[in-house]
């Protein structure tokens, strides 16, 4: 029964504080509100004649993501995509009734996002808002299996520049997820626009009336994801470092026997201080039930 309950994480819907569960729910609800209103708007041309890149829409969905998750991983673990938290959940990194509330705040965010890019484009330049569809030449099961890669390779780069293990990942978590959205994007948004997200397609349906194949948006990247995970997790991840025996220890002064007086601590502080080692580049850790920079 125990067990139970801290699968449930009914301790952190009333936790008080700082780690009260709003907090994270509000990280999560603006990150996935600027994803689909900035990235999103990527999409809209405001001209009759005129399209959009897809070398503009895929840097901008790619930077956009790197920016809030940047900016909320501390808080939420930056998971702006319900694929990414149906993932953890599975991997046990994220309690259920946590991962719950966490997907249905992103499907609000970025129903929200599409509803303010609505209010601030003409209607009769808007288009669909940057709606996903499967193009018309694929089937809807083609359409699933990109998405089901897709959402492979984002989950794929998530656990492993989230390995707490691993200290060979150097630079910036939330870059590196970001840029594989953008890569992404740059080899699918032909095929089915690139959602990676269900939150991202869900919104844009909602605010454009267009619910074509929204299935595809959802299996495929959950799916791909949790598989990613599992094999990263269980094939991958990098083994925990080993405790070293007392006799291999390195020295330190926080060490000195307790009978040695206040200088002789001082001094051996002064000569061989102690080194913390900060991996400042790993800001993004897999603990607490959370992806990045956890508390």
């Amino acid at each position: 029964m125990s067990w139970i309950k801290e699968r449930l994480g009914w301790s952190e819907v009333v936790a008080k504080g700082r780690r009260a569960i709003w907090r994270p729910l509000l990280a999560e609800f603006i990150g996935n509100m600027f994803l689909n209103l900035l990235g999103c708007a990527s999409v809209v041309v405001l001209n009759e004649t005129g399209s959009s890149s897809n070398l503009l829409i895929s840097l901008t969905f790619g930077l956009v993501l790197a920016s809030v998750v940047q900016v909320v991983c501390h808080v939420s673990g930056g998971h702006i995509n319900p694929a990414v938290t149906i993932a953890m959940m599975v991997t046990s990194n994220i309690t259920i009734i946590k991962g719950v509330l966490y997907i249905v705040v992103q499907c609000l965010g970025s129903v929200v996002g599409s509803a303010i890019l609505r209010a601030l484009t003409p209607v009769n330049l808007g288009g669909n808002l940057g709606m996903t569809t499967v193009h018309h030449m694929l089937d809807p099961l083609q359409g699933f299996g990109m998405e089901f890669f897709l959402g492979f390779l984002l989950l794929f780069v998530i656990f492993a520049v989230c390995d707490p293990h691993r200290d060979d990942v150097k630079g910036s978590a939330p870059l590196a997820i970001g840029l594989a959205v953008a890569a992404c994007h740059f080899s699918a948004i032909n095929y089915t626009g690139s959602s990676i997200n269900p939150a991202r397609t869900f919104g844009s349906a909602v605010v454009s009336g267009i619910w074509d194949n929204q299935w595809v948006y959802w299996l495929g990247p959950i799916l791909g994801g949790i598989a990613a995970a599992l094999i990263y997790k269980h094939c991958l991840a990098a083994p925990a470092p080993t405790s070293r025996s007392q006799g291999d220890t390195d020295y330190s002064p926080v060490r000195v026997e307790e009978k040695e007086d206040d200088e002789t601590k001082f001094m051996a502080a002064v000569v061989e201080p102690e080194v913390t080692k900060v991996h400042v580049p790993l800001q993004c850790r897999i603990q607490n039930n959370f992806i990045l920079a956890i508390y």
